[in-house]
């Protein structure tokens, strides 16, 4: 087994003073952030140093998560959570990814590999449902595709919540007792849930790709942007040169919301 050393790599002990209180670090940054700290970065029988900046940095992450869930039951009007059967080109991306990270982290924890499960679980709720997914939605929140928007939304964080649960237990147990269930899913606890499981129907390779490109253009776009001191006030006029017209021209209400566009062109 190997051991928590300090932030210069020595062993802990009485004579150096280098120890640490848990209950201490547990009460200023909380018991969760504490358990991803040791989690995180971490492979199983190596040596860790432990540094206080990172439990800091993990209350952060339980942060963003309390605040994206905060977002999403403010926004919910369904009791019951059942994905629609009409998707759109976000939510098919977001399903299709979550669908590929359920697979990955269950081989992950499967084969004791906690620290890189753990890394992948944060980067898909950081980046992926925070960053991207939240924002693709908010244009629909108040349209005609609201419900269907909302049914994702859950839907996907509470796939994120089970996935998240062995690592940071209290914050997600708290938050899926907040949240509407699924259809026929009994009791309350997500303890007592069902884990994820990977569905060959929620595959979506060229709808995950074609996302992936409209993502990638609202990113250059938005350093170009920066390159030229534009501020993100001012909208602009885009014209698009691709031979992916439908995918691109699909992607420009994206454009519109994210990249600070007035008006989208697509030419081929």
């Amino acid at each position: 087994h190997g051991l928590v050393r300090d932030s210069k790599g020595r062993k802990m002990s009485k004579s150096l003073g280098n120890g640490i209180d848990p209950l201490e670090i547990a009460g200023k940054y909380g018991a969760d952030a504490l358990r991803f700290n040791l989690i995180t970065g971490n492979s199983p029988g190596n040596d860790m140093r432990f540094y206080e900046e990172k439990c800091e940095a993990m209350r952060n992450f339980a942060n963003k998560i309390w605040n994206a869930s905060r977002f999403v039951l403010m926004n919910l009007t369904i009791d019951e959570v059942q994905l629609p059967e009409k998707l759109e080109l976000e939510d098919k991306w977001v399903l299709s990814k979550l669908n590929t990270l359920i697979r990955e982290v269950t081989e992950n924890l499967d084969a004791y590999e906690l620290g890189v499960a753990s890394a992948k679980v944060y980067d898909f709720i950081w980046d992926t449902y925070c960053d991207w997914y939240i924002e693709l939605t908010k244009g629909r929140m108040q349209g005609e595709g609201a419900e269907s928007a909302q049914h994702v939304l859950c839907y996907v964080l509470m796939e994120l919540l089970k996935l998240l649960h062995p690592f940071m237990p209290f914050i997600t147990e708290e938050i899926y007792q907040a949240l509407p269930h699924m259809e026929g899913e009994e009791g309350g606890f997500i303890m007592l849930s069902q884990w994820p499981v990977y569905d060959e129907k929620l595959v979506f390779p060229q709808e995950e790709a074609a996302m992936e490109n409209i993502m990638d253009a609202i990113r250059a776009i938005r350093t170009r942007r920066a390159e030229m001191n534009v501020p993100p006030s001012r909208r602009v006029q885009l014209t698009v040169a691709s031979a992916q017209t439908e995918t691109f021209t699909a992607g420009a209400p994206f454009f519109q919301r994210l990249a600070g566009a007035s008006e989208v062109h697509v030419v081929g």
